[in-house]
């Protein structure tokens, strides 16, 4: 995150205080080659046009989304899968009794022949983009326009301190792998034929199915994604699972994966839940899961991305990035409605903090004048470029009136 002493007086962790990065070359955890390498890699980019620069980053958001869970490979196995028919036949049935893997295990039982050639693939080729893609968005953002957070950051003047992006970083890895591991075991289990509700050709549940379970399979996820995360915001486990999440008070692309192990593999669960429950045309199921993983990156990127025109139920990214800086509130990923339908979006006229739980807040007439200080000071530390229209002012004179 360094970018010399200047910009080191500028730094200021989540209790505005003073940050030296002078020392974060040598930090081991970080995407530090994107810091070493920086003025080799902005000597090579200033040669390409603007609007390829912006293409080539855009993409790289789409990489990283798609691979930073390690799914790449099981969504890759059913689109090559849809591209060139109906996998072959594994079962035993077929080919007799199989001989004892690993472990002793008989994985041709349980559709897992070749396991771990896939899991090599899928843990390899989700490091190397987890760290030489993430690196790269790290030095496009956080390094290359440090100096212009104003233009970009949802919240310009605090940043995430070093031992906390090395502390992301290091459990953002191990659930990478716990992801790359499920993705190889799902992938050699589709490939080897295992049953599921996944289907390959329009014509077994037909067109008038294939269209309506695009919003079917998306309000599914995402309905239980709310709920989900909602629960793991109730004292208890937020306390001793979802915490570790929230750690990070100015998330970063790499937030996405720094999870509970426990809570990652639930929330995984939670997304693949479609292709043993309802029937899903693998066109629809990997579409979905690449738009989830594409706006997980989004929401957590800590810039100020705004939804497109074509996208009314997503919310923008200070939607959720003002889920980690005021923590019980905006529990919704991709439909905000669902926070508006259950009282749980965030309100102007609300104090929100981390001893506050359920998502309802506490109303300003309950709050201390030290309560309405330290939010004053929260809502003034946002970005009034990743609002629309007025937003933060109305925000911030909410409180100003109260104080006055």
């Amino acid at each position: 995150m360094g970018a010399g002493n200047k910009d080191a007086a500028q730094v200021k962790g989540p209790g505005g205080q003073g940050i030296a990065t002078s020392g974060m070359i040598s930090d081991p955890m970080a995407p530090k080659w994107a810091e070493k390498h920086a003025s080799t890699i902005e000597k090579y980019w200033s040669m390409l046009p603007p609007w390829l620069g912006s293409f080539l980053a855009s993409i790289a958001v789409f990489i990283f989304g798609a691979t930073a869970r390690g799914e790449w490979l099981h969504i890759a196995a059913h689109f090559f899968h849809g591209i060139r028919g109906e996998f072959h036949s594994r079962n035993v049935t077929a080919r007799g009794p199989s001989e004892p893997g690993l472990m002793g295990v008989h994985w041709d039982d349980y559709y897992l022949s070749d396991w771990s050639f896939y899991w090599v693939w899928s843990t390899a080729i989700s490091y190397i983009f987890y760290f030489g893609v993430g690196g790269f968005l790290h030095w496009f953002y956080y390094i290359r326009q440090r100096d212009r957070a104003e233009e970009w950051k949802c919240q310009p003047d605090n940043w995430l301190p070093p031992h906390l992006e090395r502390h992301e970083i290091i459990l953002g890895s191990f659930s990478l792998l716990l992801g790359s591991t499920l993705s190889a075991t799902l992938a050699s289990y589709c490939i080897n034929g295992g049953p599921s509700m996944i289907y390959y050709d329009i014509a077994k549940h037909g067109w008038l199915w294939y269209f309506a379970s695009w919003p079917i399979v998306f309000v599914w996820q995402d309905y239980l994604t709310y709920w989900s995360h909602r629960v793991f915001h109730l004292p208890f486990l937020y306390k001793n699972f979802h915490k570790m999440h929230h750690t990070y008070k100015q998330p970063t692309a790499f937030s996405v994966t720094a999870i509970h192990p426990i809570e990652f593999l639930f929330n995984q669960c939670i997304l693949i839940s479609p292709m043993f429950l309802i029937p899903t045309h693998f066109s629809v199921f990997c579409t979905i899961l690449m738009y989830l993983y594409y706006h997980g990156i989004i929401d957590h990127s800590g810039i100020n991305f705004k939804a497109y025109w074509w996208q009314p139920w997503q919310p923008d990214c200070i939607f959720h990035d003002n889920h980690h800086q005021y923590f019980h509130v905006n529990f919704a990923f991709n439909i905000e409605f669902w926070d508006k339908l259950h009282g749980t979006y965030r309100q102007k006229d609300k104090v929100y903090r981390e001893d506050i739980f359920y998502g309802k807040g506490k109303n300003l007439d309950d709050c201390s004048n030290a309560e309405l200080k330290d939010d004053l000071k929260e809502r003034e530390s946002e970005n009034t470029l990743a609002y629309r229209g007025e937003m933060k002012d109305i925000q911030v004179n909410e409180i100003k009136a109260k104080l006055s």
